[in-house]
């Protein structure tokens, strides 16, 4: 498929299929930076779904626990980790989390973002102005509502890779 700007969609190949998020780097320029420099070093790939939750949202982006088949995984730490690379400032919008919508996963402290993310199943407005949003599900929708679910997932599903559409030939 051709997407309006390549450089700025973020393709995740799951297990279940694939998904097409378009990326928003003027309303978090240092997330989306974050986001497409993870996927760019492959810290994504292998990462599992570790908590999805039904009619809420499917978080994963642990790349220190999360990541199956590596020496460090353990699902039950995925969801406890985040990557090497500092924490991000908070960078909330008046954007609404939406069925689709994708958002980092932070601790109690704002600016704790690091690697983790969700995607909304479902509306969730409680999350507004509380969360960094950066991106949106454009292609794949149906497919991240086939995720399976739990908290923690049993034999959970996982990101088989992280791509930016303009990286791929």
């Amino acid at each position: 498929m051709a997407y309006k700007d390549p450089e700025n969609t973020l393709i995740l190949e799951t297990t279940k299929g694939n998904v097409a998020i378009e990326l928003f780097p003027d309303l978090a320029p240092g997330h989306v930076a974050r986001i497409k420099e993870l996927a760019r070093e492959g810290a994504y790939d292998g990462v599992v779904f570790h908590r999805v939750i039904n009619d809420f949202m499917a978080q994963t982006g642990d790349v220190k626990f999360g990541k199956q088949g590596g020496a460090s995984f353990n699902p039950a730490r995925a969801g406890m980790g985040g990557s090497d690379k500092p924490d991000l400032k908070a960078e909330f919008s008046n954007v609404n989390h939406k069925r689709g919508t994708a958002s980092m996963a932070r601790s109690q402290n704002p600016n704790s973002a690091n690697s983790q993310f969700f995607i909304c199943l479902a509306d969730a407005p409680w999350l507004d102005r509380q969360y960094s949003v950066w991106g949106q599900v454009v292609e794949g929708m149906d497919v991240v509502d086939l995720i399976k679910k739990g908290e923690p997932v049993v034999d959970p599903d996982s990101i088989v890779s992280a791509k930016i559409a303009a990286d791929i030939q």
